[in-house]
Parts: C-alpha cells; sequence; structure tokens
C-alpha cells in the first residue's frame, strides 16, 4: 500500500508571485532541495497541489506531494 505526504512551499518570496496563467517576477529553488532530500528518505515526488492562490491568479503556496511504498509490519 502506498503511503503520501505532503510539503508546503512559499511561491511568494519577493513579492512576485507565480501565475499558471504566465508566470512573472519570482524563481524559488526551494522546491529542488526538498525534492532531492526527500528522494534519499526513499519518497518520490509525484506532483503539486496549489494551496494558497491570490484573487489574480498567483500561487502564494503550493504542497509538493510524495509516495512511497509503505514498509511492512
Amino acid at each position: 500500500m502506498l503511503e503520501y505526504e505532503f510539503e508546503e512551499v512559499a511561491c511568494d518570496e519577493g513579492g512576485g508571485g507565480w501565475s499558471p496563467f504566465g508566470g512573472f517576477g519570482m524563481e524559488t529553488v526551494a522546491h529542488q532541495e526538498i525534492i532531492r532530500r526527500r528522494a534519499e528518505e526513499g519518497w518520490q515526488y509525484v506532483g503539486f497541489i496549489p494551496k494558497r492562490q491570490r484573487a489574480g491568479g498567483f500561487l502564494e503556496t503550493i504542497d509538493l506531494v510524495f509516495q512511497r511504498q509503505r514498509p511492512e509490519t
């Protein structure tokens, strides 16, 4: 059976924000560090979910989604 975990990443550092309709003004590398760390722990990155979004469509935070096979007990 698979288990899932979620890790929040801020997308609004620097005030620009990111929009799924054509982002501007911001670049984050925090997600790369998180994905690498999780991979070392046996987790696989499977996607992201917008968590908090401004009225203009700009994402403020996302949840990175990770899965792995649940250890047999």
